[in-house]
């Protein structure tokens, strides 16, 4: 699993994490929980903001349905 997977990334953290809400995951806290996801295998400096946001927000449509 690399950054760009996003959709795979979120369905992983509503799996890993059930019960959070999203939006309270500081960006720094969401880049250490997708580092530790298994499978994950991306350079930790390939993430940046906007990566960051479309998987918290990716993540937040997982759990909204």
């Amino acid at each position: 699993m690399k950054w760009t997977d996003v959709g795979e990334i979120a369905i992983a953290l509503a799996e890993r994490h059930p019960g959070v809400d999203p939006l309270s995951v500081r960006f720094t806290e969401l880049h250490g929980w997708v580092r530790a996801l298994p499978g994950f295998d991306d350079a930790p400096e390939r993430s940046n903001e906007k990566i960051l946001e479309a998987i918290q927000m990716s993540w937040l449509d997982e759990v909204e349905d």
